[in-house]
């Protein structure tokens, strides 16, 4: 297009779009323009927005239509903006004005242009809808030019001058309507969320508005039919006279009424109205009147145990005694002896996978009460026990208000399971605070934080699990009735696995027990070399995974039924894991067998003993704890002194001797392997081996006395499971062997000591089989 010399009106603060009419203000530079322009151009003139670091690009080509004065008298001109304009080189021309070239801007119009023009005016038309303004919506429909239609943003009161220059400046027309179509969308986009959130608000607002009148009207109504009972209470009144009248404690009717009466003196717009609402909930949610009827059957409760779970005589008797007893209690209208129930605290302590959990449930079933479950793992805040506050924002009670809140009755059956892995920090011991919980002289009266009322604990059966007693703080124990669960046989595990495990497997895998059968075989087999485990989860895994493998077996043959015998498991589960080592492992001196008990159960624990050429002196590995170090000191003691009587060479000591402890990995602390270390030197001193079937623990002292040790059971449990024989056991841990079941005591011989050198008499191999076996 031809290019043509016009004045040049810089203009501040507008950006003038072709099509647009304004008025512009003429100070000395703009009449000087229009002046030039009405002489020398046609009326013509080039109207560029005014940059402060360079001069603009593009303007627009703009007739002079009239030139008058403003309202308030200052001369002014309007300007027809038509065309776009490419700003050229300067050029001289007359009158005082500045003189440019100006190249008109050709645009191409495609069918893509018409849409982008078609879509940016549904937009334009969306946004004059908004704002009512129905006129131009007309103007805008009859707008037919795209590039009329993408200057029309020259008008828009959401785009900034920085994008309508950008506009300016943007000679191509599809990117000039694809930018103006983007920020016309986020416009819209913010503008309906900005009168969302205004609707919203106004909504709320009315909303309390028109609540405050009900209420007023409300209270007004009231008070002309003289019921007294201002806006606050709702029906909280009514409930609480009707709990107190189906019986509560004094103090906690009297707390409820004084809250009550607080609620109705308080407005709506006070928080603690809120505080106090919540709070009655709680408390009229509590039973505080109800209880559930105990069982009186005492041999239908035992019958229930037993169908629940196999063995586990101990606990069993334990609840049946309990059953007894507060069935002749009620017989004889003693529930309540001295303000307190007949409640009791269990504990029920043993390795993982014994039922210890599984057993609370059963309980409540054979006793016909109420069942609920607290998880204390990991609990690190006292006020998860005793509860917040009132005062704090977002307080609640604390588990054991809830649990008997959850279990709608005021003596149901709590279990607080693994209460030994209870944590303490800066917030508090939860520990500390199941103390007043657990406490049968206390627990009567029990105070939680947010309630601040008295809670009758005393009816409440609360039974606790445990892995490690040793983690429970003492003043927590002494509180509880320790029952011991210490694992199964290897002919439990089976009845269990038969019983119990195979028929929950056979419906959890959709099979029945004509279609798959699992022989007793096959059932020992996994008992004995696939797990080693004081309880039965990793049995009823393996039991899982065989059944898995034969649904699919069916799935995939044209077998009907699937038979799992001891052949059968090598496929279906793999390799035995456990194979019998103890021969192995003390086929040199220096060996020996001894019995320990970690947080999964007993199990076998090898000391390995051997010396060398070197500085005289004890080495000990094996992540030992302090006491284990002094027994390996203790019992190289002994060695020494007793040198002569145990046939042991002097110069034996002159060398450098290291006792080791597999696995290197587990930390390993206690003082039962004091006669198994004894062992261990005195084995590796004379060259005789220790006797492989031979297993032992004791505590040792440096004059050779054997002193007792714990969990002799899951030892001896142990020792049956790793195929020893003979165990030497403490003299006065014999009271302990009546727990141990018949079966372990038929399997393991036991020969209790009370000096070591009898331990050593009876372990290490006879001289005579040594040099046998040597030549």
């Amino acid at each position: 297009m031809s290019v043509t010399n016009l004045p040049v009106l810089f203009v501040s603060d507008l950006v003038v779009l072709p099509g647009m009419v304004v008025p512009i203000e003429l100070d000395e530079a703009a009449q000087a323009a229009v002046d030039a322009a009405r002489a020398g151009s046609e009326n013509r003139l080039l109207v560029a927005p005014r940059l402060e670091d360079r001069y603009a690009s593009y303007g627009v080509v703009a007739t002079v239509d009239r030139v008058g004065k403003l309202a308030g008298g200052a001369p002014a001109a309007v300007l027809r903006a038509e065309t776009r304009a490419r700003i050229g080189a300067g050029v001289t021309g007359p009158g005082a004005a500045l003189w440019v070239e100006a190249e008109p801007v050709e645009e191409v119009v495609t069918d893509h242009v018409r849409e982008l023009a078609e879509e940016y005016k549904r937009l334009v038309v969306a946004v004059l809808q908004r704002r009512e303004a129905w006129q131009v919506i007309d103007s805008v429909h009859r707008m037919t030019d795209p590039s009329a239609i993408a200057d029309a943003a020259g008008y828009a009161p959401y785009l900034s001058d920085e994008q309508k220059r950008e506009l300016l400046e943007t000679p191509d027309l599809e990117r000039r309507l694809e930018t103006v179509i983007a920020w016309t969308r986020e416009y819209l986009a913010e503008a309906e969320l900005t009168d969302k959130i205004g609707a919203d608000v106004r909504e709320g607002m009315e909303k309390t508005q028109r609540e405050y009148l009900l209420r007023q009207q409300l209270a007004a109504i009231r008070k002309e039919l003289g019921e007294g009972e201002p806006d606050g209470s709702d029906d909280y009144r009514a409930r609480v006279e009707a709990l107190i009248e189906r019986g509560v404690p004094d103090g906690v009717g009297q707390s409820l009424l004084r809250e009550v009466d607080k609620l109705e003196r308080s407005s709506d717009q006070s928080p603690e109205t809120s505080w106090i609402r919540t709070w009655l909930d709680t408390v009229l949610d509590l039973p505080w009147s109800v209880r559930t009827e105990d069982s009186t059957d005492v041999v239908a409760a035992r019958a229930v145990l037993d169908a629940d779970h196999h063995g586990l005589e101990e606990v069993k008797e334990r609840i049946v005694e309990y059953l007894a007893v507060r069935a002749r209690r009620a017989s004889r209208g003693l529930e309540v002896v001295g303000g307190r129930g007949s409640g009791a605290v269990i504990l029920l302590a043993g390795p993982p996978g014994v039922g210890k959990t599984s057993l609370g449930e059963s309980v409540a079933r054979a006793l016909g009460r109420n069942f609920v479950r607290v998880a204390l793992g990991g609990v690190r805040d006292e006020a998860e026990i005793r509860g917040h506050r009132r005062t704090y924002v977002g307080a609640l009670p604390g588990r054991i208000v809830r649990a008997i809140k959850e279990s709608g009755s005021m003596n149901p059956v709590v279990l607080l399971d693994e209460v030994d892995k209870v944590g303490a920090d800066y917030r508090g011991d939860p520990a500390a605070a199941l103390l007043e919980v657990l406490d049968p002289a206390q627990n009567h009266t029990f105070r939680d934080h947010y309630l601040e009322l008295d809670l009758d604990l005393s009816d409440v059966l609360f039974i606790a699990t445990a892995n490690v007693v040793e983690q429970i703080p003492g003043a927590l124990l002494d509180r509880m009735e320790l029952v011991t669960l210490d694992g199964y046989t290897e002919d439990d595990k089976v009845a269990i696995a038969r019983d119990f495990l195979l028929p929950r497997q056979l419906e959890r895998a959709a099979l029945t027990a004509d279609e798959v059968t699992v022989t007793d075989a096959a059932l020992h087999e996994l008992a004995a070399d696939y797990t080693r485990e004081a309880g039965v989860r990793q049995m009823e895994r393996l039991i899982a995974k065989a059944l898995r493998k034969a649904a699919t077996r069916l799935a995939t043959t044209d077998a009907a039924t699937v038979s799992i015998d001891v052949p059968d498991l090598k496929e279906l589960v793999g390799r035995p894991r456990f194979t019998p080592e103890s021969h192995e492992r003390t086929s040199v001196p220096g060996v020996a067998t001894g019995l320990a008990v970690t947080g999964l159960g007993g199990d076998v624990l090898f000391i390995e003993a051997s010396a060398h050429d070197g500085a005289a002196g004890l080495t000990l590995t094996g992540q030992l704890g302090d006491v284990m170090k002094e027994s390996a000191q203790i019992a190289l003691s002994f060695v020494r002194a007793h040198a002569a009587d145990l046939g042991v060479d002097a110069s034996f000591f002159d060398r450098a001797i290291h006792v080791h402890v597999p696995a290197g990995a587990t930390p390993k602390d206690g003082p039962s392997a004091g006669i198994t270390m004894v062992t261990a030197l005195t084995s590796l001193a004379t060259g005789r081996p220790v006797r492989s079937e031979v297993g032992m623990t004791g505590e040792v002292t440096l004059n050779g006395r054997v002193l007792p040790i714990g969990g002799l059971k899951q030892k001896l449990l142990a020792a049956q499971r790793h195929g020893l024989s003979e165990v030497f056991v403490p003299l006065r841990n014999e009271p302990d062997l009546d727990d141990v079941p018949a079966d372990v005591l038929d399997t393991v011989t036991v020969h209790v000591v009370g000096d070591v050198l009898d331990v050593i008499k009876g372990a290490l191999a006879p001289q005579e089989a040594v040099h046998t076996a040597a030549a």
